[in-house]
């Protein structure tokens, strides 16, 4: 079948060479402002003008009524208000809903209501419940290896990832970490020619360019050589960097992909779930995660926002197979009859000598556990000497911004690295917002001056560490698919503390007064975002 379509594959390659690279890449297609207009998206967003209009037309002819609309709407203000004060949402959110209902009773009511019936993603959340419960003992927990682990302090993740999300402690893994995007891409291309079975690709943006036209053409030659090649990435890519016929044209080339949660012409509260994950696994062996997109900003090949910081981490041996789970759970949603064989049977090249545990996990946002949140609020609960973060965002809620101030006014060193040039400014003004509280409690905070932070990295006391998808923010911790590599006592601690002290070296330190400097404008807006940030 493969060889039937060679002829069609290749002639598509060779439709666009990209500049400077000799690649032979699949002929870009439409997105930006006219992909918006002319694609799905645009029919969402004229439904959006349309029921704008709808609502300001009824304001209008409710003037005649303004008493009776008025007091009517603080009634329903009042009893709305008090049935989310005794949901279990989170606190920030339950404040940022009040405020909207009681300011709009009608509009911020029906928004509410409409949140909290789960149009568009009831459907999902039950089919996630049931693969998961489907694959809870598709990789069981070795006993010796879970035996040792409880001798260590950090058993406490391990107990609450089992519970989670039946996330296993692997040891005999080597974890490899890589400090900037250009290292991990270099590596990545060398793996992806070493494979043989399978390749399965799950990001949350693929952009065409110079990266990922690299990495097309060795999946097209993989193809040829029969490997299983299958990618996928999240819808919001139909608007910002692919067209939406890109998983027609990837076929064309012998590449299964699928789309999750495509953009669609029906309002759904499904778009606020989007796979922010990036996940690549090769035969069962090697897999990456980290904060890398297949974009050329990530290797700096493209400049966007100054230089720009990112990490990731690979692994070989044992605790792959989790991250091949991961995959073929969210692969499988929309399969009748899921199939996670041969793929988890592939048998495992562990380092004999490697010392540490490492436990690969995701996050959920449609079951009741927030797991990103839990894992970097133990760490911070345990730490004994230092915490140092890096993240892009700091958008945090009240647990979050407690426990980090509660690990610095205990004496534990705590250290936060942000970008220096912010690529979105409501972010970058939110982040601001709560400098002032962090540096009180003695949370030390510094901006990357090169550009733009988009590591998402935690490591503690020289002895544990993670490196994932997770940001420190309401998206990443409440709203998205997310993944990420826990390690414990592994050789790569080091180097991700190593590489933590040399980005420190190429920081401006914040203080109170310095907070708003260069950014005073962001100010005011800082204090309306913080009222619906946890709706953003």
């Amino acid at each position: 079948m493969l060889n039937d379509k060679k002829g069609e594959g290749d002639a598509f390659l060779e439709k666009k060479s990209f500049k400077n690279t000799g690649l032979r890449l699949i002929k870009k297609g439409q997105k930006g402002i006219v992909h918006a207009i002319f694609s799905r998206f645009g029919v969402i967003i004229l439904l959006f003008a349309l029921q704008i209009i709808l609502f300001f037309s009824g304001l209008i002819w409710f003037q005649t009524f303004a008493s009776e609309f008025f007091f009517g709407g603080l009634l329903i203000g009042l009893f709305v208000s008090a049935y989310i004060l005794n949901t279990e949402s989170d606190p920030s959110a339950k404040l940022t809903w009040i405020i909207l209902v009681m300011a709009l009773p009608v509009f911020g009511t029906l928004l509410y209501i409409y949140t909290e019936l789960e149009v568009g993603h009831r459907s999902l959340r039950e089919r996630v419940a049931e693969i998961s419960e489907e694959t809870k003992e598709k990789i069981p927990q070795e006993k010796e290896v879970f035996e040792d682990f409880s001798k260590k302090d950090a058993v406490s993740i391990a107990r609450y990832l089992k519970k989670t999300g039946s996330f296993p402690v692997f040891d005999r893994t080597a974890v490899s970490y890589f400090p900037l995007g250009e290292d991990f891409f270099e590596t990545l291309l060398a793996e992806l020619k070493k494979a043989r079975h399978f390749i399965f690709l799950e990001y949350f943006i693929i952009d065409e360019g110079i990266m990922w036209g690299k990495i097309l053409e060795i999946l097209a030659e993989k193809v040829k050589e029969g490997v299983d090649v299958r990618v996928m990435y999240d819808g919001t890519n139909e608007f910002t960097s692919l067209p939406r016929n890109y998983p027609k044209l990837l076929r064309k080339l012998g590449i299964k992909c699928r789309v999750f949660a495509p953009l669609s012409p029906f309002v759904s509260t499904h778009y606020n779930y989007r796979d922010h994950r990036k996940i690549m696994v090769i035969d069962g062996n090697t897999a990456f995660t980290g904060g890398i997109n297949f974009a050329d900003r990530y290797i700096n090949e493209e400049v966007v926002h100054g230089h720009w910081k990112d990490t990731a981490v690979m692994l070989k041996g044992k605790a792959v197979r989790s991250f091949t789970l991961m995959f073929l759970q969210m692969w499988n949603i929309k399969e009748k009859e899921p199939q996670f064989e041969p793929f988890l049977s592939f048998p495992t090249l562990s380092p004999e000598n490697e010392k540490g545990y490492v436990i690969p996990y995701c996050d959920c946002p449609l079951d009741k556990y927030k797991v990103g949140e839990m894992v970097y609020m133990d760490i911070l609960n345990r730490a004994k000497h230092y915490v140092h973060i890096m993240s892009p965002y700091l958008i945090l809620d009240g647990e979050m911004e407690t426990a980090i101030r509660f690990a610095a006014e205990r004496g534990v060193e705590v250290k936060l690295i942000l970008p220096g040039v912010p690529d979105k400014l409501s972010p970058y003004s939110l982040a601001k917002s709560h400098y002032s509280r962090l540096l009180d409690s003695g949370v030390e905070i510094f901006e990357y001056e090169p550009g733009f932070i988009h590591a998402k990295s935690f490591v503690a006391d020289d002895i544990e560490a993670v490196v994932g998808t997770i940001n420190l923010d309401y998206r990443s911790l409440y709203h998205h698919f997310e993944c990420a590599a826990y390690c414990y006592e592994s050789d790569c601690i080091k180097d991700i503390e190593k590489d933590f002290q040399e980005t420190l070296g190429k920081c401006r330190r914040v203080t109170k007064k310095t907070i708003w400097k260069g950014y005073a404008f962001l100010k005011p807006l800082s204090f309306v975002l913080k009222i619906i940030a946890p709706l953003l």
